[in-house]
């Protein structure tokens, strides 16, 4: 397997390969965050085989008519559990199933809902990502879990470039899909009545962020996310909801500080991998999983700003 430096050095997104082995771990029962919307909140490791890879947070709209999942979990087992938790709710059909972006621990529960027949929905940018990714990713995540165990790569059937509004039935939805931020593909939901903004990967809260598109361009479309009127967020990573926007702050404050150090480290002629050693430094000790993610962010901000 991979070690950190050899990810690091690869280019590839840490928290999209489960590589490290942690503490066993349950799944977490769901919590109803506001009428018809339920949260099964992911741990705070890796993908192991105890918690089969069900480490990014997972929910469900309940309408008049229909269901819409967003983010169906990160293996074949967890979308099951997640698709079991759904059906002991209600009868009725599981029309939308949303990946909010490429990252595995968000997309590989697909399959479980395959034969509901749903529109899989993604960013316009998804099916770009996961043709390139989605086996390596796959592959990487079956060394961990076994054979099979990941699911298919299920590929998007309705692509958003701007916006879409889905109808659950007497429950209107909006999905906005952005630009270069956490991923080049990331996609959020506004349930306008319940005020509750489905943030995806853009929000971690307690973990630790992993970047994998660009700090300036994560930065705008938070400043952004700020104006949609939510009162409450569901994190990618973290508790089930939080307040929204103070929910954003320290994740703002993480990314504005290697945003800063970045800038100071390369005006002061320091080389990156000095740069991956002091950088942000006071972060650690904020966030859990620090060591495993902090230095290629470092790594990614520095290569973005090296040249402005």
């Amino acid at each position: 397997m991979l070690d950190r430096r050899q990810l690091i050095l690869g280019g590839v997104c840490a928290c999209c390969l489960p590589l490290r082995r942690a503490r066993a771990a349950s799944f977490a029962a769901l919590r109803e965050i506001a009428p018809g919307i339920h949260v099964r909140r992911g741990v705070d490791e890796e993908a192991t085989p105890a918690n089969a890879d069900a480490i990014a947070n997972a929910g469900f709209v309940i309408g008049a008519e229909s269901v819409l999942v967003f983010d169906p979990g990160g293996s074949l087992a967890d979308g099951t559990q997640l698709r079991a938790a759904i059906r002991a709710l209600t009868p009725l059909p599981i029309r939308h199933v949303v990946m909010s972006h490429a990252h595995p621990d968000h997309i590989f529960g697909a399959g479980a809902f395959l034969e509901d027949k749903p529109a899989f929905v993604g960013h316009a940018r998804l099916a770009a990502a996961l043709a390139t990714r989605g086996d390596y990713y796959r592959e990487r995540l079956e060394a961990v879990l076994g054979p099979g165990a990941a699911g298919p790569v299920v590929m998007p059937t309705v692509e958003v470039k701007d916006r879409l509004e889905l109808d659950l039935g007497g429950r209107k939805v909006r999905l906005t899909a952005h630009p270069l931020a956490h991923t080049d593909n990331d996609l959020t939901l506004l349930d306008a009545a319940s005020g509750t903004l489905f943030c995806g990967d853009l929000l971690f809260v307690g973990r630790v962020p992993a970047l994998d598109g660009g700090v300036l361009g994560w930065l705008k479309v938070l400043e952004g996310l700020k104006a949609v009127g939510a009162a409450q967020a569901v994190p990618g990573h973290g508790p089930e909801r939080v307040d929204w926007p103070a929910g954003a702050a320290d994740l703002e404050r993480y990314l504005r500080t290697l945003v800063l150090e970045t800038r100071v480290a390369v005006r002061d002629n320091i080389g990156i991998e000095a740069a991956v050693e002091r950088v942000g430094a006071g972060e650690r000790g904020r966030w859990t999983l620090f060591d495993d993610y902090h230095g290629r962010n470092v790594t990614q901000v520095y290569k973005e700003l090296e040249w402005e």
